[in-house]
C-alpha cells in the first residue's frame, strides 16, 4: 500500500486513511474523538457494578457519529438504574434488576441492529456524493488543461506571398492561422480596410479550415499596394502582408496569348522572387552647418515587401568613401529611418553625402551636399583652421603630417602652420616646429617609440593663429620593418617557432653600414633622406647618425649632433639654396659604429613643382532656384593638386564669399544657398600643398533661376459631371511648371476592359476643365493627362479612377474641385475652390468645409453654417501638423457629394515670409505692394479682391516691376474696402492678403491728400520770446526751405515789413523764419500770422496774443527791460536761498555780478543789520551769512545789498511758512542720518532713553513710540532735548514702561528710526540704578548745608563786634559747629554762638582784637551729610591800613553717610556757567 499511487483528485487533499475520502467524513471523525472524550468523563464518575451498562453504553457509542441524539438517551438511562456503591439490594430488587437488564438488553440489539443500517445506507450516500464531487473536479480540472493547452495568440503558419502579374489578369493571395478561440481575419489594402460592398465583383474573400484567401478577379495599376492580413482574437493580434504588383503592357508590346487558351485572358507570367522596393519618403537636403554644431541627418523610407529578418542594409557614403562608425559620427537604422549623426561639425565633414540601402537584389540611394561653415575665430581677421589631416610613412621616432589649408576669400593671407602633437592618454599639446611652415606637410621628429600620438594643424596670419584642426587618428611610433624580420617555423599540432633574423647573425656585435642612402622627398625647406638598415645589424637596437658634406668641401659634418636618429628616415632642414649636398649614414649600436654608408649623388633642394597655375574659362548655369552648376577648365600647371575653392559674389556688391570651405577635386560644383533672382558672378582657384594659385577670371553674369524642363503630370483628376453620353474631368495644375508657363494639356482615355490608350484631344486644352465626348453610357471609363511647355510634353499621370459614364439624376451638387492653399502660416491658412459643375436641381447656396488631421479618420466641419463666397480662412491650427480637407456643396436639396479629399497641407509659414504693405507714393497714390523672393521667369503676380482674380481696372491698375508688383487705387472710397491677396505662380505657394479696413482708408486718404495737396512742414508752429532788453521775437521753424521761400509777416491784418523795429529775416539752411519787435507795448496786442510760399507748398502759422496771454507777455517784456538796467550796475546774479552745511548750519547765499572793490554789501534781518564774523568778499562772487543752531527765533525777512556808485540792487528772502519748514526738513535729514543708535542714561526722576545728533531743535519733527504705539509728552513720560540729543524720560518706571521703544525723525521724503529694546536685563539694570540715584537725590537734596548770608572775606577795626550770620538748611534740622582756625570755638563772653528757628545761625565776637584774625568756618551736618562754609576774618587797629582781601573758598558739602558706591555715570553738557548762590 506503501507504493500504491495516489489517484490524481487526492493530491489536493490531507489524508488520514483510505475509507475517508470526502471532508464530510473528516468532520464526523472530529465528532467522533470529541464525544469519546465526554464518555470517559462521565464514566469515571460511575459505579464499579455498572460495568457491562458502562459496556453497553460504549458499544451504543460505536453505532456510528451519527447517533448523537440516542448516545445521549442511553447515558441518561444509565444514570438512571445505577446503584450507589453504599446501599445493599434486597432479594426482590435483585430480581427487578436482573429482568430489566435483560428487556433492556433486547430493546438496545433491535436499536443497534437498526443503527447499523442507517449508518451504512449514510455511508453510501456520502461515498456516492464524495465521488461525484471527486469526478466533476477531474472533469473540471482536464477541461481546464485541455483549453489552457488550446488558447493562444493568433499565429501565421502559412503567411502571404508578394506577387507581381499582368494588368487584367487575377490574383489570389492565401495565408494559413491558427490560434484558439478560432481568430478574425481581416484584408487591408495599404492599411485601408478592404470593402467588398463597395465594389461588388472585385473582390473575394474566403475562409475554410483555417486558411484564408483574397482573390482580386482583374488586377489594375491601381490595385498595386501591399496587402495586409490582420488575424484577431481575445489573446491577441498578428498580422502579415505581402505586395501585389501589376505591370501594364507598354505600347504594341502585347502579352504571349497560349494558343490553347482564348485570346482574351493572358497567360499568368511565371513567378518569381520580386526584389524588396524601397521609395523613400522624406529625404535630407542641402544642409549648411557651422563648425562645432551637431547636425543629424535623416531619410524616411517605404520597404516593400518589410520582412523584419530581410531588412536592407543603410550604408553612408562622403565622397564615396564609406563613412565607419565613430565619436564623430553615429548610425541609426530601424522602422523605416535611417539616421546620421554628426556630432561635432568639422569642415572635413563637408562633401556629398550618400545613404544606400542596399539589398540582394540592388540598392537605392540618396545623396545631397553638405556645407560646413568656418567658426567664428578667437581673434578677429584670423584665418579657417586647416583640415583632413593624414599622417604618412610612421616609423620608430618619425611621421610626416600633411593637411588641406583653409580658404582665405576673405581674410589675410597664410603665412605659415603650426604641427601639435600629442600623446594618447594625455592632454598635452605639444607644437612641434618653432616657426610657422609654409608647405601642408611636415616631418616630425622626437617620438618615443611604441608610444602613440594624435596631430593637428594651425594655420596663422598676420592676424593671429586659427582653431586648431580636427585631431587626427592616433597612430603609433613603431618600425614597420620590425615585423618583416620575424619568420615563423610552423610545427605539427599547430605549434609555431617565432625567430628573429637578428638572431640569426651569429657573434656579429657591431652594425654594417647602411645601404641605398636616397633623397625620398625633396622640396625648398628640407630632403628627406631614405635608406636601408644594415645587415647585420649587430644584435641590438640601432641608431643613425647623418652627415653632409657640399659638393667640393670634402668636410663632413654631422646633422643629428643633439637627437639620434631610430627610424630609416630623416628630414634634413638648413640647407643653402642652390648648393649641392652628399650625405651618408652610420649606423651604432651599443657595442659601436659602424662605418659610413656610399654618400649619395649630389642633392639639391629645390621644389618638385610649384603653386598651381589659375584654372581656366569659368561656366556657370543654372541649376535650381537656389542652386548653379559652375565648371571650369583645370590649371596647366596642378602638380600636386589638392582641389580646388570657389568663390561667389553678388554682381556690384565686391564681397566674395566662399561657395566650399573644404577643396573638391573635380572641375564642376554645383553652388548651394543662393538667392533666387539675384545676378551673381564667380572665380575658382586651384591649390596644393604649396600655395593657392591666383584667382581665375570671373565668369559671366547669371541670374538664379530653375533650369528649363518639361512640368510634372497634373494630378487630381476628377469627374465633375456625366449627362450619359459625356464627362466633365477636372484636374489639378502640375507641381512643378518646369521653369516655363504651361501652354496645353493632353488627355488619353480608355475603356477598362481595353489595353491601349488613345488621344481625347487633338488640339491643346487651355483650361483645366473638359468636356469628354462620345462615351458609352454604362461603361466605365479611366483617363490620364499629359502637361506641356516650351521644353516639351511632360510625362503622363497617374490613371485616374474608373469612371462610369452614366447619368447624374441627384438632387444634390456634385462634387467641387481644383482646391487651392495660399497664405500658410503657423496657425492658419486660406483654402480656395471652383463651384460644382454640377448643381444638381436647384442652385448652390453654400458651403460646408471639412478637415482632418493626418494619421486620424474624424472629419471635423469648420463652418457650421454655410458660406456662399469659394474660399475660406482656417485658423487655430496646431502650428508643424499636416491636414486634409474636402468641401461639400450645398442646395435646396440637401448637402452634395464631398470634393476629393485635398493633398496633405504642412501647416508651418516659410521661411522670411513677406506680407502686403500699404502706403501712399509721391504722387498721393494709395496703392498696396508685394514682393517676392522666389521669382521665377514665367512667375506671375495674381491681384485678387476677395478672392477673385481683379480683370476689370476702371477703379484700380496693376503695376509689376522685377519682383515687386502693386496694386494702384485710381479713385479710393468705400467701394474698395475688403480683403486683397496676391499669390505668385510658379513657386511653392507664396501668397498673403491684406484687409483693407474703413479706418486705415481714411488714414491712407488723409496721407494721399497732404501729398497732392503739398504744405511746408512745420517743425515748430508760430512763437514769441522775450529777450533780456523787452524784445520781443516772432519765429517759427519749417522742416525745410529752398532760397526761393516766400513769406511775410501779418499784424492784426496789416503786413509788416523789416524796418529798424520790425525786423525780419529767414534762413533757409534752418527752415527759421523771424520777426523781432524793438518796443512791445500795449498797442502790440492782437493776432500775428507768417504765410510762406516755396514752390507748389504753402503754409502759414498764427499766434494769437490777447487778453491774460498779451498781459503775461507784456509783463515779461517789462520785467526783462528792467533787468537789463539793473545789471549795468551791481547786482545779483542769482538772489538769496538757503543750504544746510554737513554741521547743520543753515546757510543764506547769494551770487553776484558786475561788482568791484567799491562795491559795498549789507546783511539785514527785519531791517536791522546783521554783522557777520566774517565780512564777505564780494569780488569772489558769492556771499554767505550763516545761522548756526537755526530754529524759530531765526524766522524773518532777510535782505542783502549792493552799493556802489553805480547803482544799488536788492535781494529778499523771508524765512517762513513753507520756507522755514523746507529748512527744517533739511536739518533733519543731515540729523536723522547722523543720529545714534538709543541709549539708556538712569537720573533721579527715571529711566531716560536719549539719541545723540548733528543738531536737534523742536521744530523737528520728531515721533516716540512705545511697542509701536505714539507716545505724547505727559508727567509720566517727558519728551525734550538739547542742541545735541533728544530724549524721553520715563518718571518713576513700572513694568509696564518695558518694551521696544522707537524715535522717529522725518524730513519730507523720509524718516530715520532708532530703536532700542528696554526689557529683560537692561530693564533690570537701568531700574536699579534709577533707584540708586533717587536715593542719591533725596541725600542731597535733604542734607546740612548753607545756603547764604556768609561773605567771603570780612575786614572789621579792632575793639568792634563782628556777627557772621548765615541761613542754613537740612531735614532733619542740622546741627551747627563754628571753627576758628580749624578748632572748634569755646562759648563764653567773647564767642557767641545762636541758631534761631532752626535756619538763621550766628556768630557773634564781641570786642575783637587782632588775635582773632584768621579763617572761621561753620559746619552744617545732619544724617544725610552736611557742609563747612569758610570765611576770613582780618582785624586791623585803628589808623592802619585796611589790608588786602584774600578769596574765601567755596562751601565743601560734608560726605553723606557711607553708602554702596554707585556706577559713573557721563556728565550731562555744560549749557552755561556755573554761579554759587
Amino acid at each position: 500500500m506503501a507504493s500504491k499511487a495516489v489517484p490524481f483528485y487526492q493530491r489536493r487533499h490531507k489524508h488520514y486513511d483510505q475509507d475517508y475520502r470526502s471532508t464530510q467524513t473528516k468532520y464526523l471523525i472530529h465528532e467522533y474523538s470529541a464525544s469519546s472524550s465526554r464518555a470517559s468523563s462521565s464514566k469515571s464518575r460511575t459505579s464499579q457494578s455498572n460495568v457491562s451498562a458502562q459496556a453497553l453504553g460504549s458499544e451504543s457509542i460505536k453505532v456510528g457519529p451519527h447517533s448523537k441524539r440516542l448516545r445521549s438517551t442511553a447515558d441518561e438511562e444509565i444514570v438512571e438504574y445505577a446503584v450507589p456503591l453504599f446501599r445493599t439490594r434486597s432479594v426482590a430488587e435483585q430480581d427487578e434488576y436482573k429482568r430489566r437488564v435483560v428487556h433492556f438488553g433486547n430493546e438496545l440489539s433491535s436499536l443497534e441492529s437498526e443503527v447499523h443500517s442507517a449508518w451504512e445506507a449514510t455511508r453510501r450516500q456520502v461515498d456516492k456524493l464524495a465521488i461525484q464531487r471527486v469526478v466533476e473536479e477531474k472533469m473540471a480540472f482536464e477541461r481546464h488543461v485541455r483549453e489552457e493547452c488550446m488558447i493562444r495568440a493568433p499565429e501565421f503558419l502559412v503567411r502571404l506571398r508578394t506577387h507581381t502579374v499582368w494588368e487584367k489578369s487575377p490574383v489570389k493571395l492565401f495565408c494559413t492561422v491558427e490560434g484558439y478561440p478560432n481568430p478574425i481575419v481581416k484584408w487591408f489594402k495599404d492599411n485601408v480596410i478592404i470593402d467588398t460592398a463597395s465594389e461588388p465583383g472585385r473582390y473575394r474573400i474566403d475562409s475554410k479550415y483555417g486558411v484564408h484567401s483574397l482573390e482580386i478577379h482583374r488586377c489594375e495599376v491601381r490595385d498595386t499596394a501591399q496587402y495586409t492580413a490582420v488575424a484577431t482574437n481575445v489573446h491577441g493580434q498578428t498580422s502579415t502582408n505581402a505586395s501585389v504588383i501589376v505591370k501594364r503592357y507598354r505600347g504594341e508590346e502585347e502579352p504571349y496569348h497560349s494558343v490553347l487558351l482564348p485570346m482574351q485572358i493572358p497567360m499568368l507570367p511565371e513567378i518569381t522572387y520580386t526584389k524588396i522596393d524601397i521609395m523613400f519618403l522624406e529625404k535630407f537636403e542641402v544642409t549648411f552647418g557651422t563648425e562645432g554644431e551637431t547636425l543629424t541627418l535623416v531619410c524616411k523610407m517605404m520597404i516593400v515587401p518589410d520582412m523584419a529578418n530581410l531588412q536592407p542594409e543603410a550604408q553612408w557614403y562622403r565622397d564615396d568613401v564609406r563613412i565607419k562608425e565613430s565619436k564623430w559620427a553615429e548610425m541609426k537604422f530601424g522602422a523605416g529611418v535611417a539616421r546620421l549623426t554628426l556630432t561635432h561639425l568639422n569642415k572635413d565633414d563637408e562633401g556629398l553625402y550618400t545613404l544606400r540601402m542596399v539589398t540582394k537584389g540592388g540598392s537605392s540611394q540618396h545623396c545631397a551636399y553638405i556645407f560646413v561653415r568656418d567658426a567664428e575665430s578667437t581673434v578677429v581677421g584670423a584665418p579657417g583652421a586647416p583640415m583632413d589631416i593624414k599622417i604618412h610613412d610612421a616609423n620608430k621616432d618619425y611621421v610626416i603630417v600633411s593637411w588641406k589649408p583653409p580658404n582665405i576669400t576673405s581674410d589675410s593671407p597664410v603665412i605659415g602652420y603650426f604641427v601639435d602633437r600629442c600623446e594618447v592618454g594625455t592632454e598635452n599639446w605639444i607644437q612641434c616646429n618653432d616657426s610657422p611652415i609654409k608647405i601642408c606637410k611636415y616631418p616630425v621628429h622626437g617620438l618615443f617609440e611604441g608610444r602613440s600620438y594624435m596631430y593637428r594643424v594651425r594655420a596663422v596670419n598676420n592676424k593671429g593663429i586659427s582653431r586648431p584642426s580636427r585631431v587626427s587618428e592616433a597612430v603609433a611610433a613603431l618600425d614597420p620593418a620590425d615585423l618583416a624580420r620575424l619568420q615563423v617555423i610552423h610545427l605539427e599540432r599547430g605549434k609555431q617557432i617565432v625567430i628573429c633574423q637578428d638572431e640569426l647573425e651569429g657573434d656579429v656585435k657591431i652594425p654594417g653600414p647602411p645601404t641605398n642612402v636616397h633623397a625620398s622627398e625633396t622640396s625648398k625647406i628640407y630632403v628627406v633622406l631614405s635608406w636601408e638598415p644594415p645587415a647585420p645589424r649587430g644584435r641590438e637596437s640601432l641608431m643613425y647618425y647623418i652627415e653632409k658634406s657640399m659638393v667640393g668641401s670634402g668636410t663632413w659634418q654631422r646633422v643629428n649632433t643633439q637627437i639620434p636618429v631610430r627610424s630609416p628616415r630623416y628630414a634634413v632642414f638648413d640647407l643653402a639654396e642652390g648648393k649641392q649636398y652628399l650625405f651618408r649614414v652610420l649606423a651604432v649600436n651599443k657595442f659601436g659604429t659602424s662605418d659610413a654608408s656610399e654618400p649619395t649623388a649630389p642633392i639639391q633642394v629645390h621644389e618638385l613643382y610649384g603653386i598651381p597655375s589659375a584654372p581656366g574659362r569659368i561656366l556657370a548655369t543654372r541649376n535650381t532656384k537656389t542652386s548653379v552648376v559652375v565648371q571650369w577648365d583645370p590649371p596647366k600647371q596642378a602638380g600636386g593638386l589638392i582641389g580646388y575653392y570657389i568663390d561667389s559674389s553678388i554682381v556690384g556688391s565686391k564681397q566674395w564669399k566662399t561657395c566650399n570651405n573644404k577643396p573638391v577635386k573635380h572641375t564642376r560644383f554645383v553652388v548651394h544657398g543662393l538667392t533666387t533672382g539675384e545676378k551673381y558672378i564667380f572665380r575658382v582657384k586651384a591649390v596644393n600643398d604649396v600655395g593657392f594659385s591666383e584667382e581665375s577670371q570671373e565668369s559671366s553674369p547669371i541670374n538664379v533661376h530653375a533650369a528649363l524642363t518639361s512640368p510634372s503630370p497634373p494630378y487630381g483628376i476628377t469627374l465633375l459631371a456625366c449627362d450619359g453620353h459625356s464627362m466633365t474631368l477636372g484636374w489639378k495644375h502640375p507641381r512643378y511648371s518646369g521653369g516655363s508657363k504651361i501652354t496645353a494639356y493632353y488627355i488619353d482615355q480608355r475603356d477598362v476592359a481595353d489595353l491601349h490608350w488613345k488621344e481625347t484631344n487633338v488640339p491643346p486644352i487651355k483650361e483645366r476643365i473638359y468636356k469628354v465626348e462620345n462615351l458609352k453610357e454604362g461603361s466605365f471609363y479611366e483617363f490620364r493627362i499629359q502637361a506641356a511647355n516650351l521644353a516639351g510634353v511632360g510625362l503622363p499621370s497617374d490613371a485616374s479612377d474608373h469612371f462610369k459614364c452614366e447619368t447624374w439624376v441627384m438632387p444634390e451638387p456634385g462634387p467641387s474641385y481644383d482646391m487651392t492653399f495660399c497664405e500658410v502660416r503657423n496657425t492658419s491658412l486660406v483654402i480656395q475652390w471652383r463651384a460644382p459643375i454640377y448643381t444638381g436641381s436647384s442652385a448652390v447656396t453654400g458651403y460646408h468645409v471639412d478637415i482632418c488631421e493626418m494619421g486620424s479618420e474624424e472629419w471635423k466641419t469648420v463652418n457650421e453654417k454655410t458660406i456662399n463666397h469659394r474660399y475660406l480662412k482656417v485658423s487655430d491650427l496646431e502650428e508643424a501638423k499636416s491636414y486634409v480637407f474636402r468641401v461639400r456643396a450645398v442646395n435646396a436639396a440637401g448637402v452634395g457629394k464631398p470634393s476629393d479629399v485635398s493633398e496633405p497641407v504642412f501647416v508651418q509659414a516659410r521661411p522670411e515670409t513677406l506680407e502686403i504693405a500699404s502706403g501712399v507714393d509721391e504722387e498721393g497714390n494709395i496703392y498696396m505692394s508685394y514682393k517676392c523672393n522666389e521669382m521665377t521667369d514665367i512667375s506671375q503676380f495674381v491681384w485678387c479682391k476677395s478672392y477673385e482674380e481683379i480683370t476689370e481696372f476702371d477703379r484700380v491698375s496693376i503695376e509689376t516691376e522685377g519682383d515687386h508688383s502693386k496694386i494702384v487705387f485710381k479713385n479710393p472710397d468705400k467701394e474698395d474696402l475688403g480683403t486683397y491677396s496676391v499669390s505668385v505662380t510658379d513657386t511653392e505657394g507664396v501668397s498673403a492678403s491684406y484687409v483693407l479696413e474703413d479706418k486705415e482708408l481714411e488714414k491712407l486718404m488723409a496721407l494721399s491728400h497732404e501729398i497732392r495737396n503739398p504744405m511746408i512742414p512745420l517743425k515748430t508752429e508760430l512763437s514769441y520770446e522775450i529777450f533780456e532788453r523787452g524784445q520781443v521775437r516772432f519765429w517759427l521753424q519749417a522742416e525745410k526751405l529752398s532760397s526761393a521761400v516766400n513769406y511775410r509777416f501779418i499784424v492784426n491784418d496789416q503786413e509788416v515789413t523789416n524796418s529798424e523795429t520790425h525786423k525780419i529775416k529767414c534762413d533757409s539752411s534752418t527752415g527759421i523764419i523771424e520777426m523781432v519787435m524793438d518796443k512791445f507795448t500795449a498797442h502790440s496786442e492782437g493776432t500775428y500770422t507768417v504765410q510762406m510760399q516755396d514752390g507748389k507748398a504753402k503754409n502759414q502759422s498764427s499766434l494769437v496774443l490777447i487778453g491774460d496771454v498779451f498781459k503775461a507777455a507784456l509783463e515779461e517784456a517789462e520785467f526783462q527791460r528792467k533787468e537789463y538796467l539793473r545789471k549795468q550796475g551791481p547786482h545779483f546774479l542769482e538772489y538769496l536761498y538757503w543750504h544746510v552745511e554737513e554741521d547743520c548750519t543753515v546757510m543764506l547765499i547769494c551770487k553776484v555780478a558786475n561788482v568791484k572793490k567799491e562795491t559795498v554789501f549789507h546783511w539785514y534781518k527785519d531791517e536791522v543789520e546783521i554783522i557777520p564774523e566774517e565780512p564777505d568778499n564780494v569780488m569772489s562772487g558769492i556771499c554767505k551769512l550763516p545761522i548756526p543752531q537755526f530754529s524759530k527765533k531765526d524766522q524773518g525777512v532777510f535782505k542783502a545789498t549792493l552799493t556802489d556808485d553805480r547803482g544799488q540792487d536788492v535781494s529778499l528772502f523771508e524765512v517762513a511758512g513753507k520756507v522755514f519748514d523746507d529748512i527744517i526738513n533739511g536739518i533733519s535729514r543731515i540729523a536723522g542720518s547722523s543720529a545714534s543708535e538709543l541709549k539708556i542714561q538712569c537720573t533721579p526722576e527715571g529711566i531716560r532713553l536719549q539719541c545723540h545728533m548733528k543738531y536737534y531743535t523742536e521744530e523737528m519733527r520728531t515721533v516716540w513710540s512705545h511697542k509701536d504705539t505714539k507716545i505724547s509728552s505727559s508727567e509720566k513720560m517727558r519728551i525734550g532735548g538739547t542742541s545735541e540729543q533728544i530724549w524721553l524720560q520715563i518718571c518713576e518706571p513700572t513694568d509696564k514702561d518695558k518694551g521696544k521703544y522707537t524715535i522717529e525723525i522725518l524730513d519730507a521724503k523720509q524718516s530715520y528710526h532708532r530703536t532700542i529694546d528696554l526689557s529683560g536685563q537692561a530693564y533690570t539694570d537701568a531700574y536699579a540704578e534709577f533707584q540708586r540715584l533717587k536715593q542719591a537725590a533725596f541725600a542731597e537734596k535733604n542734607r546740612g548745608k548753607v545756603i547764604g548770608g556768609l561773605p567771603d572775606v570780612v575786614t572789621i577795626m579792632e575793639n568792634k563786634t563782628l556777627s557772621l550770620t548765615c541761613t542754613v538748611f537740612g531735614d532733619p534740622t542740622p546741627e551747627v559747629v563754628w571753627y576758628a582756625n580749624e578748632k572748634e570755638i569755646e562759648l563764653g563772653d567773647h564767642f557767641k554762638v545762636t541758631l534761631e528757628q532752626g535756619k538763621y545761625a550766628s556768630l557773634t565776637i564781641n570786642g575783637v582784637s587782632t588775635e582773632d584774625s584768621g579763617k572761621y568756618g561753620i559746619n552744617v551736618r545732619n544724617k544725610y551729610g552736611g557742609e563747612t562754609v569758610n570765611v576770613t576774618v582780618s582785624v586791623y587797629k585803628y589808623g592802619d591800613d585796611l589790608p588786602a582781601p584774600k578769596l574765601g573758598q567755596m562751601p565743601k558739602p560734608a560726605p553723606p553717610p557711607v553708602q554702596k558706591p554707585a556706577a559713573k555715570q557721563p556728565q550731562p553738557p555744560k549749557t552755561g556757567r556755573q554761579t554759587r548762590k
